[in-house]
């Protein structure tokens, strides 16, 4: 072989050596991923439409036939109490629509319980524990959450790999002179060389949206997304801490208040009531405040706990320039602090703009199908991963794609990625665990050195 051939081979034996590397890393992104992708894909096309799901399917309880005047929220709240004695009243939404129905959150014993009134005639359409409701327990399930906390870090680190396996994805995809599997699938069903173009076409052509549910979907992360929301804020890009400067603030956070509160407020501190002799001015006053005030319809209202406590209207409705939080000293009646999205740092407004897009909020109908568009793609490309992973395994191994011969490209590919871990630290301990133990097994003869082959 000639000096120039070694010269020219030496760039091909690189380029086969990355292309073995992103496979690998590929493959262990998938491993890890894919029943958690395949739940995040199908609990959230569900989620994409909570509000057809309440009143279609449960219609009896959440549509009403308007008829004349509501009645007062305080006689709804008391009904609703009185539905299930010795519960206390925690939060009272008013309806969206005057089709709809009146929701009270009650506290029992037993855990909180949604009661649905009709607003006009004052009677009970249906009671359901919290974490007996259809879209909780869905959006729990989405988020792992509803099985505690340490699975909800799973699904963390599993945000963190998709991006991952969307890149490394795109790269194996891009057209190498072949000539099918980039938009045209080869062969049949009961060929591999199908469930590979398939798999490729799939995710090349969802990639950039599954990207974006992947990403916009971690601020709802818990240690992350936590993270994140502290950092907008102490940088003035996130809720506005100036607003509390005047006020005092008790250590609860504006998300034990109320069923559902948005991301950017979601940690902000709940003000306190000043102290007084004189009884809380009373839930109706405060919803005919939060209506002056002009807070959209369907908004929620919190009642104090205890004496320090205050009333809360808020409402995070599909349009996001209309969010808005006012928290009402109970004596007084008087606005402590009032919140409005035009208040919200840029950081705060680009993540709460990507969460309505994800949640199918923003753009109608067509948000939402778009995204139950991608969840399709998530579910048939980890499909036909599988179904490839399985036509190509060797009979009683893994399958794992052989080790780059360049052991310098796989290392520096592991550095960009544990870089990446650094981003996003729990998907950065997932990388960390697999590769070490990855090494563990190639490199310490046993017998799970040839099944992890």
């Amino acid at each position: 072989m000639t000096i120039s051939s070694v010269a020219s081979a030496k760039p091909n034996t690189i380029s086969l050596s990355l292309y073995r590397a992103v496979w690998r890393w590929h493959f262990f992104a998938g491993l890890l991923v894919i029943p958690f992708m395949l739940n995040l894909a199908i609990t959230g096309g569900l989620y994409l439409f909570n509000d057809e799901i309440d009143n279609t399917v449960f219609a009896y309880r959440n549509v009403v036939e308007p008829n004349g005047t509501a009645l007062a929220p305080s006689l709804l709240t008391e009904t609703a109490k009185a539905a299930l004695p010795g519960s206390k009243v925690l939060r009272y939404r008013a309806p969206a629509e005057p089709s709809q129905s009146v929701r009270v959150v009650v506290g029992t014993k037993a855990g909180k319980t949604y009661v649905f009134l009709n607003p006009y005639t004052g009677a009970v359409l249906g009671t359901v524990a919290e974490k007996e409701e259809f879209n909780w327990v869905v959006k729990k399930i989405h988020s792992l959450e509803y099985f505690g906390l340490p699975f909800n870090r799973i699904v963390e680190a599993v945000g963190g790999l998709a991006l991952i396996l969307v890149v490394t994805g795109f790269y194996l995809w891009w057209p190498r002179k072949q000539t099918g599997g980039v938009v045209s699938v080869r062969g049949t069903p009961q060929k591999r060389v199908f469930w590979r173009d398939l798999h490729a076409v799939t995710g090349a052509g969802a990639g950039a949206l599954i990207f974006f549910l992947a990403i916009s979907g971690l601020p709802w992360s818990g240690y992350w997304g936590d993270k994140a929301n502290s950092v907008l804020a102490n940088a003035g890009l996130g809720y506005p801490t100036q607003l509390w400067d005047e006020v005092p603030s008790s250590e609860v956070p504006t998300k034990d208040v109320l069923t559902n509160a948005g991301w950017t407020v979601e940690n902000a501190p709940v003000p306190t009531s000043s102290p007084s002799n004189a009884s809380p001015v009373g839930l109706d006053s405060i919803v005919a405040s939060a209506n002056a005030a002009g807070l959209t319809p369907g908004f929620e209202v919190s009642l104090p706990s205890g004496k320090t406590g205050v009333y809360t209207a808020a409402i995070f409705p599909d349009d996001i320039a209309k969010q808005r939080t006012i928290h009402y000293d109970q004596y007084s009646g008087k606005p402590l602090i009032d919140l409005k999205f035009g208040d919200y740092g840029a950081g705060a407004k680009a993540m709460e703009f990507g969460i309505g897009v994800h949640m199918g909020q923003y753009y109608g109908v067509v948000n939402q199908i778009v995204m139950l568009m991608t969840c399709l793609a998530i579910i048939l490309t980890s499909v036909t991963a599988v179904v490839m992973w399985w036509k190509r395994r060797p009979s009683g191994r893994l399958g794992v794609p052989p080790m780059p011969t360049q052991k310098s490209v796989f290392a520096v590919l592991t550095l960009v990625i544990l870089g990446f871990g650094v981003l996003f630290p729990l998907t950065g301990f997932a990388i960390l665990a697999m590769l070490i133990l990855d090494q563990l097994l190639t490199r310490i003869p046993s017998p799970l050195k040839r099944v992890f082959s």
